[in-house]
C-alpha cells in the first residue's frame, strides 16, 4: 500500500471499534518523506511523500476502513533531558545544542535531544544538570535556516551585507 499523505490524528479523529495496528517508528524516521515499513500486524506499507515539509507525527492515522486503522506510534529511545531554571537557560542550552548542529526537541517546558555521552558530559561540565531518560521525541524544532559553516562569512554576515548595500 502507498501512503501519500496523512489521513488525521487520533487525537482529533475518532477511531472507536476500529482494529488499530500500529506503525511504529524511531524519531529520526518521522522526517523521512520516502520509506518502506511493515505494520505490527505485518502490513506493508511505501511513505511516499510528495510535498516538502511533511512528516510524521505520534497517533497519525496513515490508512483506515471500516474494520482497520494504522496509526503511528514513535518509539521511546534514550534522550538526555533538562528542565531549565529560567528562560535565559533555556537560550542559553538551545544555542549550544544547536550550534553543534545536533537535533533538538521541546515538550513539557524541558529540552531534550537523542543520548550521547559526549554531550551528556558536555552538559555536566558546563554546569547544567542533564538526565537520561527513556522518552518518546515527539516535538522536533524545525530549522528554517539553510545549513551553514564556520568559515569567514557566516549567515549573519551576509545578511548583514545585503541590509548595508540597501543604505
Amino acid at each position: 500500500m502507498i501512503i501519500q499523505q496523512i489521513i488525521g490524528n487520533t487525537q482529533t479523529q475518532s477511531i472507536e471499534g476500529l482494529e488499530i495496528d500500529l506503525l511504529e517508528i524511531e524519531w529520526f524516521e518521522a522526517t523521512k518523506r520516502i520509506q518502506r515499513r511493515r505494520t505490527n500486524s505485518g502490513m506493508e506499507i511505501a511513505i511516499k511523500f510528495i510535498q516538502e515539509g511533511q512528516r510524521l507525527h505520534q497517533d497519525d492515522i496513515l490508512y483506515q476502513d471500516d474494520k482497520k486503522v494504522v496509526v503511528v506510534h514513535i518509539k521511546p529511545c534514550e534522550a538526555i533531558v533538562m528542565t531549565p531554571a529560567s528562560l535565559l537557560e533555556m537560550g542559553t542550552i538551545c544555542y549550544e545544542i544547536g550550534n553543534k548542529h545536533l537535533p533538538l526537541f521541546i515538550q513539557n517546558d524541558q529540552i531534550m535531544m537523542p543520548f550521547e555521552m559526549p554531550m551528556f558530559r558536555w552538559l555536566e561540565a558546563s554546569g547544567y544538570s542533564p538526565e537520561k531518560q527513556e522518552i518518546q521525541l515527539l516535538h522536533l524544532l524545525k530549522s528554517n535556516v539553510a545549513p551553514h559553516g564556520h568559515g569567514s562569512t557566516s549567515l549573519f554576515t551576509k545578511i548583514l551585507n545585503i541590509a548595508a548595500s540597501n543604505d
